[in-house]
């Protein structure tokens, strides 16, 4: 992981896409609740910094802490740059820093493809294991609803059954409640997802 502070580039970078407006904080489930005229500016700034991104600072960006990798990934989502999809899966199931694991659910969810959702799977087969970890399970599974919604498939059937990983994971995880039902995952995840879709459309 490299430090803004220690690295010329980096830091040049955060300057521009980061911290502008403190960004990286409003990235997530505060985008939702922002009054109109800031609003409109958040989401006119944010479709223009992904176009204008290139992929080499995308890249630079995800080498850096939680404020450069969730704004980094919010770029790559809006700016639709799949390419990534591969770093992110790999970031997501590393989990190595927090406060990004939903902004790479929301990335893999506005993708939607097959291979997302293997993405998203991959890591709950890692996570649902481990009931001592708070980690994005939570997201996780709701972005694996959205995803086999739109492609009407059910990746997420094999964790949800009576008995299965998910059930148990409830079970044994001290911080969850075992009620918690799936369907209260996919909402955060459809909304983000749609204020995606609205910073991609600005011109």
């Amino acid at each position: 992981m490299h430090h803004a502070h220690e690295d010329a580039e980096l830091l040049a970078l955060v300057r521009r896409y980061v911290t502008p407006e403190r960004r990286y904080l409003k990235l997530g489930g505060s985008v939702l609740r922002m009054p109109g005229p800031e609003r409109d500016r958040f989401v006119r700034a944010l479709g223009e910094d992904a176009r204008l991104v290139t992929p080499d600072e995308i890249a630079t960006l995800l080498k850096g802490g939680w404020r450069e990798r969730r704004t980094a990934t919010w770029l790559i989502a809006v700016g639709r740059r799949t390419e990534f999809r591969e770093r992110i899966g790999e970031l997501l199931l590393a989990s190595e820093v927090c406060c990004v694991g939903s902004a790479y659910c929301v990335a893999l969810a506005g993708f939607g493809t097959p291979r997302d959702a293997g993405l998203l799977g991959a890591y709950l087969d890692r996570y649902l294991r481990r009931p001592d970890l708070a980690y994005d399970q939570v997201v996780v599974m709701g972005a694996l609803i959205s995803t086999d919604l739109n492609l009407g498939d059910d990746q997420a059937a094999r964790f949800l059954g009576p008995g299965g990983m998910w059930e148990q994971w409830l079970h044994d995880a001290p911080h969850m409640q075992p009620t918690v039902d799936p369907a209260t995952c996919l909402s955060p995840i459809r909304r983000l997802c749609a204020f995606v879709d609205e910073c991609a459309e600005t011109e």
